[in-house]
């Protein structure tokens, strides 16, 4: 039973984290299409894995500021 729970508990936890991630890339496609652009144009995902942890950060320091 323990095996269970912890396993639902963690596909859980991953998909959280996959929503996140997706929301927060559809949200730079909107919000910067250009860094969008040249990351799938160059193949290089270091400017888009950083400007999607950015969004991230600023996206809760937005909900703590509600809080």
């Amino acid at each position: 039973m323990r095996t269970s729970r912890l396993s639902v508990s963690l596909s859980a936890g991953i998909a959280v984290l996959a929503a996140i991630f997706a929301a927060a890339l559809i949200w730079l496609l909107l919000s910067d299409p250009v860094t969008v652009a040249d990351a799938v144009e160059t193949g290089e995902i270091a400017p888009l894995f950083k400007e999607v942890m950015e969004a991230i950060y600023q996206a809760i320091l937005t909900i703590l500021d509600y809080l």
